[in-house]
């Protein structure tokens, strides 16, 4: 559970609650159904416009993501790829089809499988980047429908706010109604950009992070396979792979994958 996604969304309902009651209104004030359907309704339906059917019925599953914390086994990756480049200098590099099957990292595993199959550097890299590639652009396609949302978000409250300022001046004869009507006029604002700069648009941005993250791993999965193909000691293996890795990260490490 990733315990600064629910931080970031109670507390900010905290502070706005906080906001409300301490300027002297109600919570009651800034709830309207219709305002929510015009903002949130609409907003979702129009992803309906920009993603095919398939993308939405995914779309609130990858939206959960930043409630989950995501191990991507940096340690463990550089220690595995440390271990195989010991065994394929000693032993040569058919003996690395033995342990394969039972590597966690997918990724790793195809690339160290073409390496013991003979296929030629270049082409291991080609292939490998192209699958991170195309991995990438299935991940930046969510985020981008997210993003929309965002965008989305307060134009449909400024849509809300108009359609409510022409109810209120079809009825300006009722001079008593003129305040209320106003205030639920501008809820659909508020709303709007409360998707946009609290709800929804933070999401993006750590989708974004969790992206970055797992493509780096990929990078390391790369640089290590290679690495092996090429014979490199397994020092200078793991020094490259090390550089991946944040500095507090790489210190506790290297402790043990640098060790004489």
């Amino acid at each position: 559970m990733d315990i600064a996604s629910i931080i970031g969304y109670v507390g900010g309902a905290a502070m706005i609650v906080m906001s409300v009651m301490t300027s002297g209104g109600t919570l009651g004030g800034i709830i309207d159904i219709p305002s929510a359907a015009m903002t949130i309704g609409g907003s979702i339906f129009a992803l309906f416009i920009v993603a095919p059917l398939g993308d939405m019925l995914n779309f609130f599953k990858v939206y959960g993501r930043i409630f989950k914390t995501f191990e991507y086994g940096e340690k463990t990756l550089i220690q595995n790829m440390v271990n195989l480049s010991e065994k394929a200098r000693r032993e040569g590099i058919l003996a690395l089809e033995e342990g394969l099957d039972d590597l966690d990292n997918k990724f790793m595993k195809e690339g160290l499988r073409m390496v013991v199959d003979g296929t030629d550097g270049n082409v291991i890299r080609t292939i490998m980047e192209n699958e991170m590639s195309q991995c990438e652009a299935r991940h930046m396609k969510m985020i981008n429908i997210v993003n929309q949302w965002a965008g989305f978000g307060p134009g449909f409250g400024m849509m809300g706010t108009v359609v409510g300022l022409i109810g209120m001046l079809n009825n300006l004869e009722d001079k008593s109604s003129l305040g209320p009507n106003m205030a639920v006029a501008l809820i659909t604002t508020l709303y709007g950009s409360m998707l946009a700069n609290w709800l929804v648009g933070p999401v993006a941005q750590k989708l974004l992070g969790q992206n970055s993250q797992e493509m780096a791993v990929q990078e390391m999965c790369i640089e290590g396979v290679l690495s092996i193909q090429a014979g490199d000691n397994p020092r200078i293996l793991a020094m490259k792979l090390l550089t991946y890795i944040d500095p507090v990260t790489r210190k506790v490490i290297e402790a043990d994958v640098l060790k004489d």
